[in-house]
């Protein structure tokens, strides 16, 4: 997972609309978001940074602000979070639906002539 940010020069929202989805047809990209205030468009996912940013500069001025691995800190919380669903769900199974347990009898005259190598 890769993290990139960068600063693009865009004038209005059709351009900022137009940038979103130019970067949006690249494949692998996990989230997307626009800073309309400082123009800084995030892009995060498994993808080529070098293609995206040269795509956006085909049509707009653009710098890079930093290029790195994604927090996966987020994820970490979120899957904590879902073994902790899991595991609640599983105690809850069980309690309803407890395993059965089964005996093995053999009546007292017959021996069986079986040998357990």
């Amino acid at each position: 997972m890769k993290k990139l940010v960068a600063k693009v020069n865009l004038h209005d929202d059709r351009d900022r609309s137009k940038a979103m989805r130019v970067v949006s047809g690249f494949g692998g990209i996990g989230s997307l978001s626009m800073d309309s205030k400082d123009n800084k468009l995030t892009v995060s996912g498994d993808f080529d940074p070098v293609k995206v940013v040269n795509k956006l500069r085909k049509s707009w001025h653009t710098e890079i602000v930093s290029v790195g691995a994604a927090e996966e800190d987020d994820g970490k919380k979120d899957e904590g979070k879902k073994d902790d669903q899991v595991a609640n769900l599983v105690k809850a199974y069980e309690a309803y639906y407890p395993t059965p347990v089964t005996y093995y009898c053999v009546p007292p005259g017959e021996t069986p002539n079986c040998v357990i190598c």
